[in-house]
């Protein structure tokens, strides 16, 4: 038997997210969030560094949730291949704090508004491309690691990537897709987060470094454990994949 030349590049490209439009006529589009000031909170100092090149605001969670709502309807996602939501904020484990919160009952942005915002039903121009959130927020007062013995060998949780097949209504124009997918989360930390007045937060900083050193050659998600690697012998604080949707490899291409 004699295997096609094509048969080795066909197969491992339908597993990367296509570019469909050249360069010159995508029109990619990205969200930031950042909150510095609050009312009852106090300031992230150091966020300006994070977002030098952006301009930054003190956005209520409302107003955040209407922000995402206008950016889900933007034209410019039908000729785009992809997105990114950037959030920095205080937070709690029920979500991003607006400006004016007091505790994790008041002005708090639910992350589920974030997905229900872009899934599937709600922004149908990004329907089978990457939308790659990153959120740079603590999630409560409780301290992110703990003591072990040195002879404690910890077992490695199981890895499951079960995925179900999208179905087709027969004899209909209809068809049944996922209501929420092509997601993939970076959250800075699994209950707390390091930030310096003067050079930013260290989830930033190493974000930026790996992303700078290996999207010429690494998948997003690969990027993305190269950063929680980078955490490694930093027990304070080790950033999370969640709520990971991603049915394909996602490659950045800088300067292509």
């Amino acid at each position: 038997t004699i295997t096609p030349w094509w048969s080795s590049w066909v197969w491992p490209l339908a597993r990367i997210y296509p570019i469909h439009l050249p360069r010159e006529t995508r029109t990619r589009r990205a969200l930031l969030i950042c909150n510095t000031e609050f009312e009852h909170l106090s300031p992230r100092k150091g966020a300006e560094v994070d977002v030098k090149d952006c301009t930054m605001g003190t956005i209520l969670s409302p107003e955040m949730a209407m922000v995402m709502k206008d950016f889900a309807g933007h034209k410019d996602h039908l000729t785009s291949d992809s997105t990114f939501l950037v959030f920095m904020s205080h937070g709690h484990r029920t979500g991003l704090c607006g400006t004016k919160s007091r505790d994790e009952t008041t002005d708090i942005l639910s992350l589920d508004t974030i997905y229900e915002n872009f899934n599937n039903k709600h922004c149908e121009a990004l329907i089978g491309k990457p939308k790659v959130v990153v959120i740079q927020s603590c999630r409560g007062d409780n301290v992110g690691l703990a003591l072990v013995s040195n002879s404690t060998i910890p077992e490695m949780p199981a890895l499951s990537s079960d995925s179900m097949n999208t179905a087709m209504l027969q004899g209909e124009k209809i068809r049944k897709i996922h209501l929420e997918s092509d997601f993939a989360t970076l959250y800075s930390s699994t209950p707390v987060f390091w930030r310096s007045p003067v050079t930013g937060s260290l989830f930033i900083q190493r974000l930026v470094e790996q992303f700078r050193n290996h999207a010429f050659n690494s998948d997003l998600q690969e990027l993305f454990r190269k950063v929680q690697r980078s955490f490694e012998n930093f027990p304070q604080q080790l950033p999370t994949q969640e709520r990971t949707t991603m049915l394909r490899k996602f490659y950045l291409f800088p300067g292509h």
